[in-house]
């Protein structure tokens, strides 16, 4: 199975990086910085909203239909003169799904993290969000999974190796007061993973760093 680390560093996910930097007017290097924190975070919330009977029976139905991988497919297409609204509406309803009132609270940490504003940060939220369903969806129907028990491991292994800076930022999203966050767990789930070095992160710096 494959993880976020092989899609990012993969040709399509260089197309992705490039996508996403020019719909939002940034830099490939910053674009690829803040994908590589995002993407985790809402693979662990997803995991996270999976772990319920009812949540892993959503996830199942919704990688059965609209997010069957489908948007992989034609990502020169997706980007080619802007992605269309109703990607953007798409990932908005994913984000509210998964991340609930923490999303705010996880724009303003990856504006911190990445030094870009939280409205940049929110539009690419919005893109990478159905990007991630559709891998999901993909690997899923790669993998014949077809009940909760197989998309939670398959959740767990796309997370594998998280860097370091992945595992920092999980952390400081931790809800700690009790209210059943979607984010609650995500930082078991990251840093319980295996530590690679460099990770990530420093692959995709080899990418767009002297």
């Amino acid at each position: 199975m494959s993880g976020l680390l092989d899609l990012l560093n993969s040709p399509m996910g260089k197309q992705l990086i490039n996508g996403v930097a020019g719909q939002t007017g940034q830099a490939e290097s910053k674009t690829a910085d803040v994908l590589s924190m995002a993407m985790p975070l809402l693979l662990g919330a997803m995991k996270k909203n999976a772990s319920s009977p009812q949540g892993a029976e959503g996830l199942m139905n919704a990688l059965s239909n609209k997010h069957n991988g489908s948007i992989l497919d034609d990502l020169g297409g997706l980007f080619g003169g802007g992605v269309d609204q109703s990607v953007m509406d798409d990932g908005a309803g994913i984000l509210g799904h998964v991340l609930g009132n923490k999303q705010p609270q996880v724009e303003n940490a990856l504006s911190q993290k990445s030094g870009l504003d939280a409205g940049t940060i929110a539009n690419i939220l919005k893109i990478a969000a159905p990007i991630v369903m559709g891998y999901l969806g993909r690997e899923r129907n790669n993998g014949n999974v077809n009940d909760a028990n197989g998309i939670n491991s398959l959740l767990g292994s796309m997370l594998g190796g998280q860097p370091q800076q992945n595992q920092s930022l999980i952390m400081s999203l931790i809800d700690a007061d009790g209210d059943g966050s979607v984010l609650d767990d995500v930082a078991g789930m990251v840093m319980g993973s295996n530590k690679k070095s460099g990770g990530l992160g420093g692959l995709l710096g080899g990418l767009f760093k002297k």
